[in-house]
């Protein structure tokens, strides 16, 4: 893992899930050198500086990028556009609830990448599920070709967002296999969470079948071959929607995350790292919870014990050997208890290939490659 920030792991997260989601070093340095004292002084403090140096570095691409819309070079400007959405992301992402500029930021990053998908002509369409009272914000990639195709739900985690997941790569590398993608914000997330107050639920089931209900009615899908694979917490979120919504064909964890309730507790005992700032604030705002005790009854319900063995289609549970905010062991729960899956495989990224960090942050490419593959083979597409 790229550790630009000594004994600083959320911060270094932060960077390496920018690098691997289309950042350019050159700029990665240039914002982060200021920053290096107050990286010193614990994840949390010096927030507020982070935020400053990484918006002004993605103001300056918008600058950038109007220059080369003005003289119709669209491309050049979408490709502009799509780093200050990452660099506005990132910087909003690392920021506490309620901090001053984080609404502004994550505007400024919803229409950067909104420009940047339209100018770049880029296959990222944007549809909306209506979701109680709000709705369910996706970016669908479609596979081309005559005939339905498979598709994919792709979830996120407890901090990321659909434009994170676009950015992952894993919706290109599906369609390179003739698999549609539909990356969304579901409730506790990306715009369910920041513009339509919709928070977390253990039942994710009851927001997935929205989404099936929504895929079903589309030309192109296959409702046959739907999958649904998730990341860091989507790694409980996914085989919980597979358990509870048999229309779903197949599932894949991007990080396994079996007992989420229980990871609460080891982190309220400072066991492992924390995936953002102002961590019990944040899952707080996540899942609507008044105060620390409503947070952990509200979390009580995060955990797959009793709940995998009701799957019976293909799984795939993946996992860095060296995750150090979920254990690995909650992988080995997971695959042990899918016992009525007709084909289920365990994968656990080792250092001789890399991919051994959360999520593989440290080098995503493989993670990308193997879930496609697992994916294509499945539903019996194409892999080269």
């Amino acid at each position: 893992m790229f550790e630009y920030f000594p004994k600083n792991y959320v911060w270094n997260l932060s960077v390496d899930i920018a690098i691997e989601s289309g950042a350019q070093i050159g700029e990665i340095d240039e914002m982060c050198r200021p920053l290096r004292d107050a990286a010193a002084r614990g994840e949390d403090t010096g927030t507020g500086e982070f935020l400053k140096h990484w918006v002004a570095m993605a103001d300056k691409l918008v600058d950038l990028a109007a220059e080369d819309e003005a003289r119709g070079r669209n491309f050049s400007a979408g490709t502009k556009l799509q780093r200050a959405s990452l660099y506005y992301t990132t910087a909003e992402r690392m920021q506490g609830h309620g901090h001053p500029g984080r609404a502004d930021t994550y505007a400024k990053a919803q229409d950067s990448f909104r420009r940047a998908m339209a100018l770049g002509k880029e296959n990222a369409e944007r549809i909306e599920i209506p979701y109680q009272g709000g709705v369910i914000a996706g970016l669908y990639t479609r596979a081309p070709g005559p005939g339905p195709k498979p598709v994919v739900v792709y979830v996120n985690g407890l901090d990321s967002c659909k434009e994170l997941l676009y950015w992952s790569r894993l919706p290109e590398a599906l369609l390179r296999r003739g698999i549609s993608t539909l990356c969304i914000d579901q409730p506790g997330s990306g715009e369910a969470l920041r513009l339509h107050n919709l928070p977390a639920t253990h039942k994710s089931e009851e927001w997935a079948s929205k989404v099936v209900d929504w895929l079903e009615t589309q030309g192109d899908v296959d409702p046959k071959r739907i999958g649904i694979t998730g990341i860091s917490l989507g790694g409980y979120f996914t085989p919980r929607a597979v358990a509870f919504e048999p229309r779903f064909a197949l599932g894949v964890v991007w990080g396994a995350n079996h007992n989420w309730a229980e990871v609460q507790q080891k982190r309220l005992a400072r066991e492992g790292e924390n995936p953002v700032p102002h961590y019990w604030a944040h899952v707080s705002w996540v899942f609507g919870a008044t105060d620390m005790d409503d947070f952990f009854a509200k979390a009580e319900g995060m955990t797959l014990n009793g709940v995998v063995e009701r799957i019976r289609v293909p799984f795939l549970v993946t996992h860095g050997q060296n995750d150090r905010q979920i254990s690995l062991d909650y992988a080995h729960q997971t695959y042990d208890q899918l016992v009525n899956s007709p084909k289920r495989e365990l994968k656990i990224f080792t250092p001789r290939e890399g991919g051994i960090e959360h999520v593989g942050v440290d080098n995503m490419s493989y993670g990308r490659d193997y879930i496609a593959d697992w994916i294509a083979e499945t539903f019996g597409g194409n892999v080269g």
